[in-house]
């Protein structure tokens, strides 16, 4: 389902893939959508407590997509579960390095890409 924060605003898509709290996120991820991203992974994500999101589909990112990955990291670490990222685009992980948050990214990156059995 695509998304939108305002009529020009860049588009994304957050989808389950598969079963077991498999996500993918597509697009940009950024000032733009990092609201509306937000409230729609707080929503999907709040039904599993172990959740993995596939980011290799965004195209661009800034500071407010890192703040949406911590933002879900603290919030499944308050109810005991998991976070975990694949797919971590370069913009994140460069932010992250120069914010000192990179450790926090680095312990909820996964190998693994896609749900099991894919």
């Amino acid at each position: 389902m695509t998304r939108r924060t305002m009529a020009d605003a860049p588009e994304f898509d957050l989808r389950p893939v598969g079963a077991g709290g498999h996500f993918r996120l597509d697009g940009h991820f950024g000032f733009d959508t990092a609201s509306a991203i937000l409230a729609r992974g707080n929503a999907e994500f709040a039904r599993h407590p172990h959740v993995e999101l596939d980011l290799s589909g965004v195209t661009t990112a800034d500071s407010a997509g890192l703040a949406v990955l911590l933002a879900w990291l603290e919030r499944a670490r308050c109810r005991g579960g998991t976070m975990r990222f694949t797919g971590l685009p370069r913009q994140i992980g460069a932010i992250a390095a120069i914010s000192d948050v990179a450790p926090l990214l680095r312990g909820a990156e996964s190998p693994a890409v896609g749900p099991p059995g894919a």
